[in-house]
């Protein structure tokens, strides 16, 4: 087989790369920094508000739950990432939101 052959496309397929879009995680609203009160909020006011979590899980032995979405294109990558950490009741112990979404980064700087 010629070299030319493999090279070639592997090179377009390389170069082509940066300019392919992809999203992973699943999308959800940004929270507001009314929406989830600690020690009020539960978890089914969180999924109507974000709908299903990404992810769940333990920390610490508290249960968590985490929302993430993210962005790629054109060599960008933006990302916002929600994680919550429940008391036994079911109720947010504490949490955590961060992104680089433009809108997200103007509201909460």
């Amino acid at each position: 087989m010629r070299p030319a052959l493999v090279v070639v496309p592997l090179l377009v397929a390389t170069l082509s790369a940066g300019c392919i879009s992809a999203k992973f995680g699943r999308e959800f609203a940004s929270p507001d920094s009314l929406a989830i009160i600690v020690g009020k909020t539960d978890k089914r006011e969180l999924q109507r508000l974000f709908g299903e979590p990404y992810q769940v899980g333990i920390d610490s032995g508290d249960a968590t739950w985490r929302w993430f979405f993210g962005q790629h294109s054109r060599g960008t990558e933006l990302t916002k990432d929600l994680s919550v950490r429940f008391n036994s009741d079911g109720t947010v112990k504490s949490y955590a939101f961060t992104s680089n979404f433009p809108d997200d980064m103007k509201r909460l700087k």
